[in-house]
């Protein structure tokens, strides 16, 4: 039961990590069933883990995949991403609570700017990248929420365990 409980709160401080990057939400998710299917006493608990880290590794994947081909398409580079994920950290700690934020679309803008010598360009690149992060945010979440109900539905079909 302790372990339930356990998994339990590492799937909700997982979900929040999604959508506040500051903790490996996904990881944290899978990580969880994990801890339940090892302390469970029904081997099935382990099929349970098996597809949660399937829907794990399709979530991860697809984050990466879909959204980086759209800025690729749009003519958002790699290093305005690196650019824009540096000064993300940098505003983190230098403005709490939205300074990541704010940091992550400066560094994604000057990038773009300093490439382009356009500020609309930049701005119109800055755009396309930010619907990407949150499209790839969206994907991570919809995982998230994939994994917490495989597990809800393990721990009804088995139920609790010790």
């Amino acid at each position: 039961m302790t372990a339930t409980i356990v998994a339990g709160l590492l799937m909700m401080v997982g979900l929040v990590g999604i959508v506040v990057p500051v903790l490996p939400g996904l990881l944290l998710t899978v990580g969880a069933t994990a801890v339940w299917a090892m302390a469970h006493p029904s081997p099935a608990a382990w099929v349970v883990f098996w597809i949660a880290l399937a829907l794990y590794v399709v979530g991860v994947v697809t984050q990466y995949l879909l959204p980086g081909r759209r800025m690729r398409r749009d003519g958002v580079g790699t290093l305005t991403m690196a650019a824009a994920v540096v000064l993300g950290i940098v505003g983190f700690f230098v403005v709490p609570v939205v300074g990541a934020i704010l940091g992550f679309v400066l560094g994604i803008f000057l990038a773009e700017l300093a490439r382009r010598k356009d500020r609309v360009a930049a701005w119109a690149a800055t755009r396309v990248a930010l619907r990407a992060v949150l499209h790839s945010m969206g994907i991570e979440l919809a995982a998230g929420l994939a994994i917490l109900l495989t597990w809800i539905v393990g721990l009804v079909a088995l139920g609790p365990g010790t």
